[in-house]
């Protein structure tokens, strides 16, 4: 199975290319117009040369089963056209794109060529987050804030508070019939969002302060007096009457404990079997993410 990996960033190199470097039966191509990370990759790989290309021409070439895109979000649309009109099951780290019509157009090629193609919403596959959707949500809270950050809105939005949007979606337990944001911008710059999502019987609560002084992730799920509480994704605290810890197994990969190896696999697996993969829900957040942004930018928006 040839698989392609577009993009050799920090993501690609931390979380992708540890899990793809190990399955049996891949064979792995790296594709940057950067000679020297390219090299530099794929000797930590042992690839041969025929492996390794520096031009998206030059991908395709090889007659790929797959592809996992990591270049920056604004090319997205551009390679990933290419990759669809080309026939290729496409995985692309989230998001598809920062404008809306152009997530809209690429998921309408998709099933317009029937191929597959899948947006890296890893945190639905970290075993901490799926296991929450077993637990009872009557209120949900996420918070992922950073040090030093302040942002464009729509790029803060799209490249990173989109992991909150949609984990938000997922967890929500019925339909969503209110959604609310507020926020707060200084010389252009977003500082923090909150968005609230509530439906029948339940409300959902997502924070990103990009100003926060820590760098951390917190969901907490709670109904019918129970909560659980997820903090980094890692560790893992169940409250009734008396709190009990659950923490990572020293032994478990960074990769398998945020949903990273499980996505992959499942993308894999998917393309292996010829079952078609549709971002048809995966553009449902990219829409609520349009949402967020147009009400941050009008001055109703923030406060």
């Amino acid at each position: 199975m040839k698989v392609g990996c577009i993009g050799l960033g920090d993501i690609a190199q931390k979380a992708y290319l540890p899990v793809l470097g190990v399955q049996p039966g891949i064979e792995l191509h790296l594709q940057t117009r950067t000679p020297a990370t390219l090299h530099r990759v794929a000797d930590t790989l042992h690839l041969p040369g025929s492996q390794r290309h520096t031009s998206l021409d030059e991908l395709l070439a090889q007659d790929l089963d797959a592809v996992f895109v990591h270049a920056p979000t604004a090319v997205h649309p551009e390679i990933v056209t290419r990759l669809l009109e080309a026939g290729v099951p496409t995985y692309v780290d989230k998001p598809l794109a920062y404008e809306l019509a152009d997530s809209e157009r690429l998921v309408t090629l998709a099933e317009e060529r029937g191929v597959s193609l899948a947006v890296g919403f890893n945190r639905r596959y970290a075993p901490a987050y799926a296991q929450c959707a077993d637990h009872p949500r009557e209120l949900i809270l996420m918070q992922k804030n950073r040090v030093g950050l302040p942002e464009d809105p729509r790029t803060m939005v799209l490249d990173d508070f989109i992991h909150v949007v949609d984990t938000l979606r997922f967890l929500a337990p019925g339909p969503v019939d209110d959604i609310t944001v507020r926020a707060r911008v200084e010389d252009g710059l977003l500082h923090h969002v909150v968005l609230q999502l509530a439906g029948a019987g339940f409300t959902a609560l997502g924070v990103m302060n990009r100003l926060s002084g820590s760098t951390e992730e917190i969901l907490e799920v709670s109904g019918q007096d129970t909560k659980r509480q997820v903090t980094n994704l890692a560790e893992v605290t169940d409250h009734k009457g008396q709190p009990t810890v659950r923490r990572r197994g020293d032994w478990v990969p960074v990769a398998r404990q945020r949903g990273i190896e499980q996505v992959v696999l499942a993308f894999l697996d998917a393309v292996r079997t010829g079952k078609p993969l549709s971002a048809r829900d995966a553009l449902a957040t990219h829409d609520l993410c349009e949402r967020v942004v147009r009400a941050i930018q009008e001055p109703a928006g923030a406060a």
